[in-house]
Parts: C-alpha cells; sequence; structure tokens
C-alpha cells in the first residue's frame, strides 16, 4: 500500500469509566478518512499512549483497520524505551494487518545516536512491513541528528521520517541527503508547508482530526506548484493549527471533536479536559473555520 501524505494522528476514545470505546474508535477513525485523511496513526502522542495498554493498542489496530478498510493506511505506534519490548509489540502489530510502524526516539533514558541507529535497526530488521521513524525532541528531550536519520534511510524497512524537530535547517539536510524515495513527513501542522516546499512528502497532522479537506486543498495547491494559492491557505489555517496547541496536545483537539458530536470521553489521567479559561480561547478560535468531520 502506498502510505499517503495526510495521515491524521488520532485521539482514542474512552467511556466514562476509563476503558477504551473501541466502537466510538471505529466510527471516528471512519469519519476521518471519509473528511479527507489518507490514513491514520493509531497509538501515538496524540492517542496518549503512554496510558494505553499494549493489549488495547492492539484491539485499537484490528477494530480501526477493518473500520478504515484497504484503501486507507493505518500506522502503528509500538515503541518505548525498551528496544526488547518494542520489538515484540512491533511483531504483534504487524499480525493485525497493520500498514505501517511508527518508531519514536525513545524517550528518558537518552541514548546516544549510535544507541539510536542500532535501537530502530533492531527493530525494523524483526518484521516486515514499512517503518516511520518520529523525532519530537520537545516530547523525548533527545533529537535525532540529520546524520543519523540518513544512516538509518538506508535500511530496508525504514521508508520515512515524522519529523518534529522545529529544524527546518536539518530536516531540509534529511530531504537533501536521503533517496528520493524516503519520505519526509511534518510532525507539525504548522510547518507543512515550509517541510513540503522544501521537497518534504506530507504531514502527520492533528487539526487534520476537522480540517483534512483544507489540509488536502493546500496541499494539492503545493502539488501543483500554485505557492501563491498554498501560502494562503496556510496563512488562513495557521491560527487553527497553532490554537490546537494552547495547552498540551491532544486536549484542544479532544475538546473539538467532542464538540463536532462525538462521545469519546475524558482522557485518561494525568491528562485533563480543557478547563473553562481555555474552551473559551478554542471556541473563540474555531468560529472562524468550517469543520470538515461529521458525526453519522
Amino acid at each position: 500500500m502506498e502510505i499517503g501524505r495526510l495521515l491524521t494522528a488520532m485521539i482514542t476514545p474512552f467511556h466514562e469509566n476509563g476503558d477504551v470505546n473501541y466502537e466510538m474508535a471505529s466510527k471516528l477513525a471512519k469519519a476521518i478518512v471519509d473528511s479527507g485523511s489518507d490514513g491514520l496513526v493509531i497509538g501515538g502522542t496524540t492517542g496518549e499512549a503512554p496510558t494505553i495498554s499494549d493489549d488495547e493498542k492492539l484491539k485499537l489496530f484490528s477494530v480501526i483497520k477493518e473500520s478504515i478498510g484497504s484503501d486507507h493506511a493505518l500506522i502503528a505506534g509500538t515503541t518505548n524505551n525498551n528496544t526488547k519490548e518494542s520489538i515484540k509489540l512491533s511483531k504483534l502489530a504487524e499480525s493485525k494487518n497493520v500498514d505501517g510502524l511508527l518508531l519514536t526516539v525513545p524517550s528518558y533514558n537518552k541514548p546516544t545516536q549510535e544507541g539510536l541507529y542500532q535501537h530502530f535497526k533492531a527493530i525494523s530488521e524483526e518484521v516486515s512491513i514499512p517503518c516511520i521513524l518520529y523525532n519530537v525532541p520537545s516530547r523525548t528531550s533527545l533529537n535525532m541528528d540529520d546524520e543519523t536519520t540518513v544512516k538509518l534511510s538506508e535500511l530496508k524497512n525504514i521508508i520515512g521520517i515524522k519529523e518534529a524537530s522545529n529544524d527546518l535547517d536539518q530536516i531540509t539536510r534529511i530531504i537533501n541527503n536521503t533517496s528520493a524515495d524516503f519520505k519526509v513527513w511534518s510532525g507539525n501542522d504548522n510547518e507543512t508547508l515550509y517541510i513540503m516546499a522544501a521537497g518534504g512528502y506530507g504531514i502527520v497532522s492533528v487539526a487534520g482530526h476537522i480540517v483534512s479537506t483544507q489540509i488536502n486543498q493546500m496541499i494539492g495547491y503545493l502539488l501543483e506548484g500554485n505557492i501563491e494559492l498554498a501560502g494562503k491557505e496556510h496563512r488562513r489555517l495557521l491560527e487553527l493549527f497553532n490554537i490546537i496547541f494552547v495547552v498540551t496536545n491532544p486536549i484542544p483537539i479532544r475538546y473539538y471533536v467532542k464538540k463536532s458530536g462525538f462521545d469519546i470521553g475524558s482522557p485518561r489521567l494525568p491528562m485533563t479536559e480543557a478547563d473553562s479559561k481555555t474552551k473559551s480561547i478554542l471556541d473563540e478560535s474555531i468560529k472562524k473555520y468550517s469543520v470538515d468531520l461529521k458525526f453519522n
């Protein structure tokens, strides 16, 4: 399967008692791809991966893949800071017919660049499906530098990276020094225009929950070479791209999804619901936009 340019990193719905709401996850997943996303990342930061058990993740992979079908990619987040356990979950995810894996830079134990290389190499060699690296120093406190990414890009199953370092020079070097078929997805909605203009492939989006059609329009303008219209769409969407990070992700986007009619419950602690001040900010901002996500 060709993994598309617009992937939405999906939230995880919960019941009132805190259990994962698999039925709502299935409905939300279908609604997001119907609104324009090419595929979904399940079990990532936005999905509250640190508070989701491996068994819950595996069931989410299964029910969501069944919901979105073979026309849309499901990328499964399967890694933590334990290489052995990451390999185990990655192999189990592959058995659930996911279309690829998201391999995140480990947090807390802060390996060297060689340690990162060996960690990702070990995981990728144990599976036969595409692997997408994920560099997000704001979460992990560790940056994977471009030399390490370029070295990893030479491995068979590593087909791309979600780059959220905020370092556009580093990202440009990755694009410049990897093969043409190595894909670079922006890890930040507000950097999609810049990274794609430099030769990047797409976006792993949070805003894609509610404005997939509009993001796709911006991407379309870029691919057509119409920088003027792409820039206009970027500027129009920029406030939304930023406001969904006014407090810690996924708190704002969960609020917007709930306002769109999806009963997704409350996040698991230590995440909390948006407070009244945050809700007021979010309510004021969303008035400027149409919402592509529809509850059926």
